[in-house]
């Protein structure tokens, strides 16, 4: 197993983990890896790391492979100074696959992880043979249900400031706390030592860095993307799911919608009484959608 130079923050213990370290296209990303099988790759959200997995990892890894890489700046990976737009996450995923030695795997991404898991499946198709997406839009949202709820995105006016987003990110971590609690219904579902690494995290400042330049990039490339209708030519073939969370504050099910002439295989789910953190607050119920999108036939 490849090692870190330096032994510090100290990475949470789980049951059955094993953790390295894999060099792709210059950056180191970290790995949490456990259980035996066919490859899942599983993508997390912000603020959260591969720790995000912990409730989902005991679930599926008696059956597959799970691989829970900490994308570039966040976890323990490296904080390049760039690099955190679209299509430098996607060429980061795909990277690590080649590095890693997969040919094709099933994916599992949360929040900007689904996001960027989208377009890995649009770029790569003959990588990712399932694809679950959790508390996340397809790139081909009806405009005119969108706009209406873009009020919802106010804090990332904040985190995408320059200089800004990132001093808030260290130094205010009571609105990471206000972010994660906003996220779920039941607030019991965050453990005081989950909250607490997760908000550690995001105030060390390469990832408060990071958090900013991911924010900003999305507000500056993709989002001038999707008005632009520049998504509308790329058809979606993996076979897809999409679970969306009743009462997600960021994300209601009103703007995720079927993706019609543009996917050949996806499918909306609405979780009655959950917020946007579904790997969270239902680990079963994603764990079962995992399991019945999986065993079916690419």
């Amino acid at each position: 197993m490849d090692t870190p130079e330096h032994s510090t923050p100290l990475l949470p213990e789980l049951d059955g983990v094993r953790h390295r370290y894999v060099s792709v296209r210059g950056v180191r990303l970290h790995l949490a890896e456990a259980g035996q099988g066919e490859p899942v790759l599983l993508l997390h959200g912000f603020p959260q790391h591969w720790y995000g997995w912990r409730r989902l990892i005991p679930l599926l890894s008696t059956q597959y492979r799970l691989l829970c890489v900490d994308q570039r700046g966040f976890g323990w990976s490296d904080t390049p100074g760039k690099g955190y737009d679209t299509d430098t996450r996607v060429d980061d995923v795909v990277g690590l696959l080649d590095e890693l030695g997969l040919t094709r795997v099933r994916l599992i991404g949360h929040d900007w992880g689904a996001w960027t898991g989208f377009h890995v499946c649009l770029k790569a198709p003959e990588r990712i043979s399932h694809y679950l997406a959790l508390n996340m839009m397809h790139p081909w949202p009806k405009h005119l249900r969108l706009m209406p709820q873009s009020w919802r995105f106010w804090y990332t006016a904040l985190l995408e400031q320059p200089l800004l987003g990132s001093w808030i990110l260290r130094n205010r971590p009571g609105f990471t706390r206000y972010l994660m609690r906003k996220g779920v219904v039941e607030q019991a579902v965050w453990t005081p030592d989950a909250m607490d690494e997760f908000v550690r995290s995001s105030q060390e400042p390469g990832r408060a860095r990071a958090g900013e330049a991911l924010h900003r990039a999305f507000a500056l490339r993709d989002i001038a993307r999707l008005v632009l209708g520049r998504y509308k030519k790329l058809r979606l073939t993996t076979p897809t799911v999409i679970l969306a969370g009743e009462r997600d504050f960021m994300l209601p099910p009103s703007v995720i919608t079927d993706a019609g002439r543009h996917a050949d295989d996806l499918r909306v789910e609405v979780i009655p009484g959950c917020g946007h953190y579904l790997h969270e607050e239902r680990p079963e119920l994603v764990a079962k959608a995992a399991e019945a999108l999986f065993s079916s036939r690419p």
